[in-house]
């Protein structure tokens, strides 16, 4: 299925790049041709990530690491766009563990349970229920998030747009508006007094 297909190959796009992240550049590519028969998507898939490999490992490290982990509205943390940086943010990372471990998914222990490329990586292969369509949904909204902050000339965006192309719903005007309304509600928390307003 293209959809599961596209949630796989962006949970590695958008991993830290290594090595192995250029080594495998040839699989990447043979995997793309036959795990997507319209030859229109091939052409939009290749011409989005292909710009990201032909970068030196270095570049495309400091990129990355500009685009992913210096900026709070861009990176890569699902309860971090959620709920930024209330009391929350804990609870709700307990939560997330304990789906993901429920549906017998075996996270990297040295990231958070909610790192966007390994939760793309767990809704290609997680039972389709309704736990895991809000899941998809709230992955979709952060994903959103981050496109918008993002320059049109990073590679990076134009790699993740493939998401919202192909592989996420868009969400409905009330599904968007009660996700920011929790955000907004997790950051009126965090106030030390409360707002007056004369």
């Amino acid at each position: 299925m293209e959809k599961k297909a596209i949630l796989l190959l962006m949970s590695r796009i958008l991993d830290y790049p290594d090595e192995a992240f250029f080594q495998c550049q040839s699989e990447v590519e043979e995997w793309i041709n036959q795990s997507f028969h319209e030859e229109t998507t091939r052409k939009e898939v290749f011409q989005r990530i292909l710009p990201l490999f032909e970068l030196k490992m270095e570049e495309l490290q400091e990129l990355y690491v500009d685009t992913f982990d210096y900026r709070d509205k861009t990176n890569l943390y699902l309860t971090a766009h959620e709920l930024g940086d209330s009391k929350k943010r804990g609870a709700a990372l307990i939560q997330l563990q304990k789906l993901i471990m429920d549906a017998g998914f075996n996270f990297q222990e040295n990231e958070l349970a909610d790192y966007i490329p390994m939760l793309l990586e767990l809704l290609t292969v997680c039972p389709e229920n309704e736990k895991f369509k809000k899941l998809s949904k709230r992955v979709s909204y952060a994903l959103s998030r981050v496109i918008d902050h993002l320059e049109e000339s990073n590679p990076y965006r134009q790699a993740a747009l493939l998401l919202q192309m192909f592989a996420f719903e868009e969400l409905k005007p009330e599904e968007i508006s009660m996700l920011d309304h929790l955000r907004e509600e997790a950051d009126l928390n965090e106030l030390p007094y409360p707002l007056m307003y004369g």
